[in-house]
């Protein structure tokens, strides 16, 4: 076990991962990876002439627990003769305002302040502990929610912070196991604490650490850890390949533009096709990566379906919700307020974001803001009452009538209510993912004309949870794990 540190050195030196007399920020969290994290890198300060800070973000999530982490920290700090950095937050009430799950809010959290005390501090990294088995679970947690190869390769050595790209993230402990961590603690005597929600199966990852892995380990291939990591560094190569042939082939396309090239009769002039390739003749991965690069730049999340749907079709607008106003979404619109819009992708492989206001369909809205425990509103030739509450205190929907029933804190305090807009998308409850509302209308046989009439609610992300007289949402039906329900009624006046 004492091999660690002579590893963890190697690693850092041939990664080239912290200069010599540099500043580093080292994310302490109490457990056992990062204080071991903290042990080796003050050993190896001396030699290298690092300047040390620990931080620790006290989330308040488990009570006596949490300022006992906090505790911990600050003492072992305080022993090693580092300045300390702490903050608390409040997770719970950050992640009910942000609609955010306590996992994603404790990250952003995290992150923000990791951002905040580096800038401060004029820091230019930040260590964290992340070692190869959160490598390994990461690779299925993304695997299980559809993640393409950048998400599969998993964390890299080095990059850069979400809350401020200006600050690099470094994991030095990346490619060593949870067991030797765990060995070199006992090892040097270095004091940790367990976090007891690393063991609850309510969260996913904690399912795949303790349920999915064990089981592949034992039943399916022994050498897991090895044979996944393989995977992930075969995935993350052709991943940043297909990047980087995406970057430069729409550096190429933008660059033609402001020569004037200009798509007529189907066809580019010679000069420009003899350089590189149109946009259909460029491999699948690679126009995914074009079309996923411009919708991000735009402000848009660019998941699968939204990608698909773009790169199979030119001409043909797909709705993204509401978006930042920004090119031809801006025309007749105050500046910098999200609009609804559509995206299209024109046959030279550019992806434009419009207002999406079609003639042909029926244009405007209206916005509820669900304040207090029950409202109502008109809308569309509709009476629409709602009303949150706990789910038992609720009575339940009544057969044959309008009503429906939602998870109020996934829906959030702003819905906005509209009609259907071209390239809209939905998914229905018991589908697992989500599908054109045009194509959902069709195999339910709603004639053309009622589909006009219908009314949609969304989120005021934009993101469609109820078509009036149709299936809900998957994604914000009722759970076991429900804290508010928003229950739903309309009547055609």
């Amino acid at each position: 076990m004492s091999d660690l540190l002579d590893q963890v050195e190697q690693s850092i030196r041939a990664r080239r991962l912290f200069r010599p007399g540099q500043r580093i920020l080292v994310a302490v969290s109490g457990g056992v990876d990062s204080m071991v994290l903290l042990h080796l890198l003050h050993q190896l300060a001396r030699k290298h002439h690092w300047q040390l800070t620990v931080a620790h973000l006290n989330h308040r999530l488990r009570g006596r627990s949490s300022d006992a982490d906090e505790r911990l920290v600050r003492r072992t700090a305080g022993r090693l003769r580092l300045p300390v950095l702490i903050e608390g937050a409040d997770v719970r009430t950050f992640a009910r305002t942000q609609k955010l799950s306590l996992e994603m809010a404790a990250r952003k959290l995290r992150h923000d302040f990791l951002a905040r005390a580096a800038a401060h501090g004029r820091i230019p990294s930040v260590a964290l502990a992340h070692h190869a088995d959160d490598q390994l679970e990461l690779f299925f947690l993304r695997l299980l929610r559809g993640s393409g190869g950048e998400g599969l390769a998993g964390m890299k050595w080095r990059n850069p912070s979400p809350g401020d790209p200006e600050i690099e993230l470094v994991h030095p402990l990346l490619d060593q196991p949870k067991a030797v961590l765990l060995g070199y603690a006992a090892e040097q005597g270095i004091r940790y604490r367990e976090d007891t929600s690393n063991a609850v199966l309510d969260f996913q990852r904690n399912r795949i650490r303790h349920e999915l892995l064990p089981l592949l380990r034992r039943k399916y291939q022994p050498a897991l850890d090895r044979t996944i990591a393989r995977v992930m560094d075969i995935v993350g190569a052709e991943a940043e390949f297909a990047g980087a042939a995406a970057g430069e082939w729409l550096g190429q396309l933008r660059k033609g533009r402001k020569r004037g090239w200009r798509l007529e009769d189907g066809e580019w002039p010679e000069t420009r096709r003899e350089d590189w390739a149109d946009f259909d003749q460029l491999p699948v991965a690679v126009q995914r990566r074009c079309v996923q690069m411009q919708l991000l730049r735009q402000g848009v999340v660019a998941d699968f379906e939204l990608v698909e749907q773009l790169r199979v079709a030119a001409d043909r607008p797909v709705s993204v919700g509401w978006a930042p106003a920004q090119g031809e979404a801006k025309a007749g619109r105050a500046s910098g307020k999200p609009v609804l819009c559509y995206a299209v992708r024109d046959r030279s492989g550019l992806v434009h974001l419009q207002a999406a206001e079609p003639a042909e369909f029926k244009a405007g809205g209206a916005t509820v803001e669900l304040k207090g425990r029950a409202g109502e509103v008109e809308f569309g030739g509709a009476r629409i009452w709602w009303r949150i509450g706990l789910p038992k205190a609720l009575e339940q929907p009544q057969a044959g009538v309008g009503q429906e029933c939602f998870d109020a804190d996934r829906i959030g305090s702003l819905v906005r209510l509209r009609h259907w807009q071209p390239g809209d998308r939905f998914q229905p409850i018991g589908m697992g993912c989500p599908v054109r509302l045009q194509d959902f209308f069709t195999n339910q046989k709603v004639p053309r004309e009622r589909r006009r009439r219908l009314i949609l609610a969304a989120t005021g992300q934009g993101e469609v949870f109820w078509v009036e007289g149709m299936r809900i949402s998957e994604r914000f039906k009722l759970t076991k794990r429900t804290i508010r329900r928003l229950q739903w009624r309309w009547k055609r006046l």
